[in-house]
């Protein structure tokens, strides 16, 4: 499967920063390929490791590590570990938006996060033996940084590829993604779409390239319950027909599945014990990306976002491409 046929030039040849300044389209050279990640609701995530966790109680962390999170910026962490160059949008503010600018600038990946007044959220992930998350309130985004946003994004051609990810904050219209997406539609941008709920939803019918559920997800999004492959592969299906060309279902510890024109894969592997779950369906979607970018048949593309989500549950940060190499091996794909 080849998704941009109009590159020549290997996605490693490019440089990110010569589109610092994408408000500037004179600066876009012509036939030049970029990645673009947007993050409506960019956060720090707060990583707390504590012995155990007792309401009423006074803990004394063991360790803790806080990052810039975001699932569009997780996709940009991962493709940057992959060496695939991205641009990161949304919105940033206050003293933990400029954490999130100064983590990005330090790990050598190209922003242009637009200035907010409120201060961008605070995740708290707690790790007593079992996960716990706490989502912080999400910053107003004010109309006049909305259309900065879609400024920037009216400058992407049939080039580029834009992944939305994340949620879309309570001050925006609920049908955001769906709005960029049918604004975009006559460039022939290319959109991966990993949301949920009413996003995901809305959002579905304009076409997306990819979008990547869990099952949990995409039960909600029609109302059932989905437990196994079989029926991953089915409501995927009818994912299609209503306008996503191809799906990615992940199964938590149980496996994944993969729904496309081409064909229906099932993915599955040894148990793990998982030691983070936040971002592993974030490594899916950079792993898939980093595989048809390189123009690799679609089976091989999924195996390998398999391998980058499984590397990053099992590890306290995000896949490398050496953890991802090591984990291949134990994939195994079925062909339905």
């Amino acid at each position: 499967m080849v998704l941009w046929e109009s590159c020549s030039c290997p996605q490693k040849e490019r440089d990110p920063l010569r589109y610092v300044e994408i408000e500037r389209k004179e600066n876009r050279k012509s036939g030049e390929r970029m990645i673009y990640t947007v993050t409506l609701n960019a956060s720090i995530d707060y990583h707390v490791w504590l012995q155990t966790l007792t309401q009423s109680s006074i803990h004394e962390a063991q360790k803790e590590w806080k990052s810039a999170g975001g699932k569009g910026i997780n996709v940009s962490k991962v493709l940057r570990n992959l060496g695939l160059p991205s641009v990161a949008l949304g919105f940033a503010g206050g003293f933990t938006g400029a954490f999130i600018r100064q983590e990005l600038e330090r790990e050598g990946i190209v922003h242009q996060l637009i200035s907010i007044a409120e201060d961008s959220r605070i995740n708290i992930k707690i790790k007593a033996g079992t996960e716990t998350d706490i989502s912080g309130v999400s910053p107003s985004i004010p109309s006049e940084a909305q259309g900065q946003l879609l400024g920037q994004l009216d400058l992407l051609t049939g080039n580029d590829v834009l992944v939305l990810a994340g949620s879309v904050p309570a001050s925006m219209p609920a049908d955001f993604y769906g709005s960029i997406m049918q604004r975009l539609r006559p460039r022939g941008v290319n959109v991966i779409l990993d949301a949920k709920g009413k996003a995901l939803a809305q959002a579905l019918p304009e076409g997306p390239f990819l979008i990547k559920p869990n099952q949990h997800e995409l039960g909600e999004l029609f109302g059932v319950q989905v437990t196994t492959f079989e029926e991953a592969v089915y409501y995927a299906k009818k994912a299609m027909e209503i306008g996503a060309s191809n799906v990615i279902v992940t199964l938590g510890g149980n496996g994944a599945v993969l729904v496309s024109p081409e064909t229906e894969l099932v993915a599955q592997f040894p148990k793990q014990q998982a030691v983070n779950s936040i971002g592993a369906g974030d490594s899916v979607v950079a792993g898939f990306l980093y595989g048809v970018s390189h123009q690799w048949e679609i089976r091989n593309a999924f195996r390998y976002a398999v391998a980058a989500g499984c590397s990053t549950a099992i590890s306290e940060g995000f896949c490398t491409r050496e953890n991802i190499d090591a984990f291949l091996p134990q994939i195994t794909l079925i062909e339905r």
